[in-house]
């Protein structure tokens, strides 16, 4: 093979600390439609907080790493990486669109012995039945005959700062058995956490869709049990606490379910069954539970204040977060955003406090006002959606009226503060 010279394409937050990693070792570039964000990047700032000013700062002074948004620029490289998003669309179907494009991208430029290696999330068989053969009627060239390909799936955990890319074992697969010892040792190189070379491209896609789509059946049931055990009158944490100190009992627990990767893989994985004439049940039942728990929360809230006599009319509610998790700015697929349009529907003033969350992002986004400063004014009602530690310590009652409401999606405030929680 040529010595190795890699183009990511797509830096969000999984192309950006992949391609700073794979920059300590290998000639490196970042390649992304945005200019605004190619500027941000060489001026040595991320916006979403993956990589460290100083991380990325290093990796340009000290290893050359560039970013670009000008195609040119990655016509010398030989290894592509393609790490774009994978959304859904409006009826939950998968879209391919930045999946082609990028495919388009790599086969303006891609020269015979390249590697082109996707990382995006998708089900058994779009790199080679839809990647490929755009990259194919791009270039002009053939797989395994003129360049090779390979499928690695990203395990970024947004906001995570001990399970960071290099220290998260990676997947990864080849054309040719041949190309896949080679992707392999070159993830093996920067990745200290290891490798684990899959047998097929299909293999290490099936394995992706499914390592979420697992985490969001599970979490389906223990939110089934929430309102299971809310109508009981039983503290559902209790629950949990209790039957976890059974060896091997999984320690989920009840929440919105949103982000790039878990409240999506399981519609890839449902597409997909579908296209072998199998209809998935407890994949789309998961889906369903999980989909709901924002009106869910909002409902609930609403309830709570009835009981205690507050006019819900013209109320003031206060949301705390907005980000799908906790400690990062990302409110891609965010859930809050159903706890917010479910309590609209009962003509009340929300104000959505979030330190994390830019305000213009979720403007264009979802349409919405965020605030980054805590709000002065008294509210009716907390909802506590989101658990940053910048809240801990917060002092939530001193927000609200004499007669009010508190509900804890995260079951992080203390009980005797909290009117309800899941």
């Amino acid at each position: 093979m040529k010595d190795t010279k890699i183009c990511v394409i797509g830096l969000g937050y999984v192309g950006l600390p992949l391609a700073r990693l794979f920059s300590t070792k290998y000639p490196t570039v970042g390649f992304d439609m945005n200019p605004r964000r190619v500027e941000a990047l060489m001026a040595g700032h991320d916006s979403t907080l993956e990589v460290a000013d100083d991380l990325l700062q290093d990796a340009i002074q000290n290893h050359g790493f560039v970013c670009t948004s000008d195609i040119e620029r990655i016509r010398d490289c030989n290894f592509y990486v393609v790490a774009v998003p994978t959304p859904v669309d409006s009826d939950n179907n998968p879209d391919l669109t930045p999946l082609v494009g990028a495919s388009t991208t790599v086969g303006k430029v891609i020269a015979k012995g390249d590697v082109v290696v996707y990382e995006s999330t998708v089900y058994p068989g779009v790199t080679e039945d839809d990647c490929i053969p755009v990259v194919e009627n791009v270039s002009g060239l053939r797989l395994n005959e003129d360049f090779y390909a390979g499928y690695s799936p990203e395990r970024i955990n947004p906001g995570d700062k001990q399970h960071t890319v290099e220290h998260i074992k990676k997947v990864t697969s080849g054309s040719t058995p041949e190309i896949g010892e080679y992707v392999n040792e070159v993830y093996a190189s920067v990745i200290t956490a290891g490798t684990h070379l899959a047998p097929s491209i299909k293999v290490a896609e099936a394995a992706k869709v499914i390592e979420n789509s697992q985490r969001d059946i599970n979490i389906a049931f223990v939110n089934e049990l929430s309102k299971i055990f809310n109508r009981m009158g039983i503290d559902t944490l209790d629950v949990l606490e209790a039957a976890g100190t059974k060896w091997n009992f999984l320690p989920f627990r009840p929440g919105l379910v949103g982000g790039h990767c878990i409240g999506v893989d399981p519609y890839y994985l449902a597409q997909c069954a579908k296209r072998y004439g199998y209809n998935p049940e407890i994949i789309l039942a998961g889906r369903r539970m999980n989909d709901g728990m924002g009106e869910y929360v909002a409902t609930e809230t609403v309830k709570l204040m009835l009981k205690k006599g507050i006019q819900v009319l013209r109320s003031h509610i206060l949301i705390l977060g907005f980000t799908f998790k906790e400690n990062c700015p990302d409110v891609r697929n965010t859930k809050v955003i159903d706890i917010y349009r479910a309590l609209k529907e009962y003509n009340v003033e929300i104000t959505v406090y979030d330190p994390w969350a830019n305000p213009d992002i979720v403007r264009k986004e979802y349409g919405i006002e965020v605030v980054n400063e805590l709000p002065q004014e008294r509210f009716d009602a907390a909802v506590a959606a989101v658990a940053h530690r910048k809240f801990e310590g917060l002092d939530v009652a001193a927000l609200l009226k004499p007669a009010h409401v508190i509900f804890d999606v995260k079951g992080t405030l203390e009980r005797g503060i909290v009117d309800g929680r899941l």
